[in-house]
């Protein structure tokens, strides 16, 4: 699916993301979690525990193949990205609570998002197809060097630092559109071949993820700018890191079919949550 231009333009544009990231993260957002935990944590819970149950269920419901389903798996286990900090502005909610579990979530996948792919993806893996957990574990791990990387620039130069943000947003775009065109152009037949389940699964990951975060911060008694922030923080994965922990560490012959669960789930989480930004904006 992709050829060596790509991959080498994909692992850019990923660190470029990664770096932009880090220039949106400051010491005080580490800060904060440790002065108020409660509901940064509750929010961690809810990335880390009801998002790869989701994609645990989806799969197993919907049937689907295990390289889907190990995909699938791998959307639900990364952390969550800029993207929801961007709704939950929209949306009038708790930015600083959304930034504070974007950076505790991105630090803590090392640990966390092996752990959980492990349990869940057992189910799907055989001796002929085993999920590659050192790779994971060395993406991740790669990837917290230009998150740090981007916290030095904003904390030397804080004036730049916006600017840099919006390059690193601008990047993981050009992921999902390089992935998009590169998928259609060089696959057209892709589209065609997607089953009700691929798009019942890709829809179904971010629109739980919405339900049980929002149902969680509920449970805790969080005020409503909170439990937005958290449903936005739980649904919205980090959809550029995805794809690429698929492309650096699973075998070529798999990308096709691998990556285009997490390219649907990157495009219907957009819209369901541009909808619900909307309604949350209304009411």
């Amino acid at each position: 699916m992709l050829g060596p231009l790509e991959k080498a333009l994909l692992a850019i544009l990923l660190l470029v993301l990664m770096f932009g990231m880090g220039a949106g993260l400051t010491a005080d957002n580490f800060r904060q979690v440790a002065r108020r935990p409660f509901a940064p944590l509750l929010g961690l819970a809810s990335q880390f525990g009801w998002m790869p149950l989701v994609a645990f269920a989806l799969a197993k419901a919907l049937r689907l193949p295990d390289d889907q389903a190990i995909s699938l798996l791998v959307v639900g286990c990364v952390p969550g990205g800029t993207t929801s900090n961007l709704f939950t502005m929209y949306a009038r909610s708790d930015v600083a609570l959304s930034v504070s579990m974007t950076a505790i979530s991105t630090v803590t996948a090392v640990v966390f998002m092996p752990l959980v792919l492990g349990l869940y993806g057992s189910a799907f893996t055989s001796a002929s197809f085993s999920i590659p957990q050192g790779g994971i574990v060395s993406t991740l791990a790669l990837m917290l060097v230009p998150l740090g990387a981007g916290m030095a620039v904003r904390a030397r130069w804080p004036a730049r630092a916006p600017a840099i943000e919006r390059i690193g947003s601008f990047a993981g775009l050009g992921v999902l559109a390089l992935l998009i065109v590169t998928g259609l152009v060089g696959n057209a037949g892709l589209l065609g071949r997607t089953s009700i389940a691929m798009f019942a699964a890709a829809a179904g990951v971010g629109l739980c993820g919405f339900a049980l975060g929002y149902l969680g911060a509920t449970i805790a008694r969080l005020p409503v700018p909170q439990r937005r922030a958290i449903a936005f923080e739980t649904g919205i994965q980090n959809s550029p890191l995805a794809l690429g922990i698929i492309v650096a560490t699973f075998p070529e012959s798999m990308h096709e079919r691998m990556l285009w669960l997490p390219l649907l789930y990157a495009l219907l989480v957009l819209v369901s949550a541009s909808m619900l930004t909307l309604w949350w904006r209304r009411v």
